[in-house]
C-alpha cells in the first residue's frame, strides 16, 4: 500500500485531468471533478485501465485488475471526481479495497 499524503490527491487529480485532456483531445480547462467521462469526454473503460497502469507504476501498487473490476461493479464511476476517489482508495488499500464494503 502506498502512503497517502495531502499532496497525493492533488497529484492524482493532475494526472487524471492531463490524461483525459490528452486522450480525449479537450482543453484541460474543460475538465472538472463533475465532468462525466462517457457523456462529456467520450471516454471508455480502456482509458480507465490505462490510468490504472499509470498509477500502478507510479505508486508501485500490487493490485489485480479483477479486484478493481469487482469493486467497480459495486461502485460504478461516471465522473472524473468519482474516478479520482476510486483511484485514491486503490492507492491506499490495493487488493484490500474489497474489504471496505
Amino acid at each position: 500500500m502506498a502512503q497517502i499524503t495531502e499532496h497525493t490527491r492533488d497529484e492524482v487529480q493532475k494526472i487524471v485531468y492531463e490524461f483525459f485532456a490528452d486522450e480525449c483531445e479537450v482543453d484541460i480547462s474543460e475538465i472538472s471533478d463533475q465532468t462525466n467521462i462517457i457523456k462529456d469526454l467520450d471516454g471508455d473503460s480502456l482509458m480507465f485501465l490505462e490510468l490504472i497502469e499509470i498509477f500502478k507504476k507510479k505508486y508501485n501498487l500490487e493490485i489485480e485488475l479483477k479486484t478493481i473490476g469487482k469493486y467497480a461493479v459495486k461502485h460504478p464511476v461516471e465522473t472524473i471526481g468519482q474516478l479520482i476517489d476510486m483511484q485514491m482508495l486503490i492507492i491506499e488499500h490495493e487488493n484490500h479495497i474489497m474489504d471496505l464494503d
